[in-house]
């Protein structure tokens, strides 16, 4: 049984989402506005706004499973080329303070260049970072904490499932691809992954009745040093993207694909391949509310050959924009291969002016654990949410979002700018 305030705050979200539609013959007459607009509609003409530039600072607060309480400062920049048919490009970046003594750098880029010739994508973070994590395949703790123990001869007894570790962590991700047919782009990147002062806090060795983790078992079966590693490769990639609007699409699709060698040359600890397949799936569905949007969003991540460090696994909510799996913390989830699926439905709340929306979403999640036994789609973990939207910049389309969703034993509220996908 749910809580009241949770119930509530759904039904009220979802009784909206059935009942915006009676004011649709009122919207026939209107056009999509924006927040400056509409508080400044007396001092600001239309003709003189900026449909190529915008840009939008905010104060970020909110409250994830993974951080707690956050505050920061978040820069938002949608911008496109000279011409009309140049697609608008996004660069973001924040500077976020947690609850849990958390610190967070984090920059991230999706632009075109040359009219749509070039495609560049980038994710760069730098984390002062504290996380729990839970052992490997979308049942964890469970089989695989007792499966681990067992190799070593250990038996674990945890009073808790979680397993608390802080680290500090570098990521320098950044792709290159060139348009070689319309919307169909190739090329390239690099990917630097840099862990070290892994700390992880209920890890005992010395004492007589040893505690055992499961980043440590992981990292000792497969070779690794518990306390840093690297994970260095270079990578291929083919990128289709017929979205109308990367910052917040009304039609179209996405599909990415990417092939990363992690190199000892490179400075790897060890050789590996890994592989990223995504897929996103735009639809309006209303020619009166183009903003009434049916939206799905799938990747698939994993380990093709070779061994990686634990904490650089595939795992939940470790995507570019760390969007994924609302409801759960980030890397609750974590295996050699991992699936992920999310649907969600915008729409449109003001009568008129269009500013205010709202959305409803449903995702799930799968991992595996070879050393468990634990397959892909075995175990899988569903989650569900709703949330609001108030359109900023109606040029670029960006939105400030508030969402709260919850899985099972979880929750989270979520706060910043552009759509989750």
């Amino acid at each position: 049984m749910l809580p009241n305030n949770k119930t509530l705050f759904l039904i009220t979200i979802f009784w909206i989402c059935c009942n915006h539609t009676n004011a649709q013959t009122i919207t026939d007459t209107c056009q999509q506005s924006d927040l400056p607009s509409v508080l400044f509609k007396n001092r600001t003409k239309e003709t003189n706004s900026n449909d190529r530039f915008a840009m939008l600072l905010l104060p970020i607060i909110g409250s994830t499973p993974a951080t707690g309480f956050f505050g920061g400062v978040g820069l938002q920049i949608v911008m496109r080329g000279s011409y009309v048919t140049d697609r608008y490009s996004s660069i973001s970046g924040s500077m976020q303070f947690t609850a849990k003594r958390q610190k967070l750098l984090l920059a991230k880029n999706t632009v075109y260049l040359l009219h749509n010739k070039l495609f560049l994508m980038g994710d760069l973070r730098l984390l002062l970072f504290s996380q729990s994590t839970y052992g490997l395949g979308t049942n964890a703790p469970g089989k695989l904490q007792k499966a681990l123990a067992d190799l070593n001869g250990y038996s674990t007894n945890d009073d808790s499932l979680a397993q608390p570790m802080s680290y500090d962590y570098i990521k320098i991700h950044q792709t290159a691809s060139w348009l070689i047919y319309p919307d169909l782009y190739v090329g390239g990147g690099f990917h630097i992954d840099k862990y070290q002062d892994i700390n992880d806090i209920k890890l005992d060795t010395s004492s007589l009745s040893p505690r055992l983790t499961s980043h440590y078992l992981y990292n000792k079966i497969e070779g690794f040093n518990v306390n840093k590693y690297n994970l260095n490769g270079v990578s291929i990639n083919a990128v289709f993207d017929s979205r109308d609007n990367l910052v917040n699409a009304y039609k179209g699709h996405f599909a990415n694909i990417n092939l990363r060698f992690n190199s000892t040359g490179l400075g790897s600890d060890k050789n590996s391949m890994q592989a990223y397949l995504e897929y996103r799936y735009f639809k309006s569905v209303s020619k009166v509310n183009p903003r009434n949007v049916l939206a799905f969003w799938t990747y698939l991540d994993w380990l093709v050959s070779g061994s990686l460090p634990y904490m650089t696994l595939p795992a939940l909510g470790y995507d570019q924009r760390s969007r994924a799996g609302r409801g759960y913390s980030q890397g609750r989830f974590r295996g050699e291969k991992l699936f992920y699926a999310e649907t969600e439905f915008r729409f449109n709340i003001s009568p008129c002016t269009k500013v205010l929306g709202g959305v409803v979403f449903v995702n799930v999640i799968t991992t595996s654990s070879e050393l468990a036994d634990v397959k892909l789609f075995e175990y899988v973990k569903p989650a569900v949410g709703a949330g609001l939207r108030l359109m900023v910049d109606k040029k670029g389309r960006t939105n400030l979002f508030m969402d709260y969703a919850f899985g099972k034993q979880s929750n989270g509220f979520y706060f910043g700018a552009t759509e989750t996908f």
